[in-house]
């Protein structure tokens, strides 16, 4: 609980414009502690109150609903790769579901196959490298045993 009190300090005051400085101030006149590891969970709520009234408006799951972390895929067969990972993660069968292990799991799979491996997969723009990511995250998908089928008829 209080690692997402944290976190929804970190993106209020991002939001708010509150750098480093301005947030330690913040939080020693609403709690009289600098430090947010020095806070327990009511002392950290009291900071994110202090922020709300000062107009940051977050999402259920911390996040501001005015940016986003990553902005969405600049193409369709992209976002399927999103897609297809982001249900490998739901299913509980990645070590690290977020973006980075993402592309950990394509250096890891095409490294040694590919001439180079963008840094990041919304990079790759090679459809056969894109086709080739896409076919092996649908095989990881059918031995967990998921429906990728998105309601296509057959």
């Amino acid at each position: 609980m209080t690692r997402h009190l944290q976190q929804m300090i970190h993106v209020g005051c991002r939001d708010l414009g509150i750098d480093a400085d301005a947030r330690h101030d913040l939080q020693l006149r609403v709690v009289g502690k600098a430090s947010m590891s020095d806070m327990n969970a009511a002392e950290l709520q009291k900071v994110v109150n202090e922020l709300k009234r000062q107009g940051f408006k977050p999402s259920s799951n911390g996040r501001s609903k005015e940016r986003r972390t990553h902005k969405l895929a600049p193409r369709g067969d992209l976002r399927v790769i999103h897609v297809l990972w982001s249900k490998l993660g739901q299913k509980g069968v990645l070590d690290r579901p977020g973006r980075d292990g993402l592309n950990a799991f394509i250096r890891k799979q095409f490294g040694e196959s590919w001439a180079s491996v963008p840094a990041d997969v919304d990079m790759i723009r090679d459809p056969k490298q894109i086709q080739a990511v896409i076919s092996a995250l649908e095989a990881w998908g059918k031995r967990a045993e998921i429906d990728y089928d998105f309601g296509r008829r057959g």
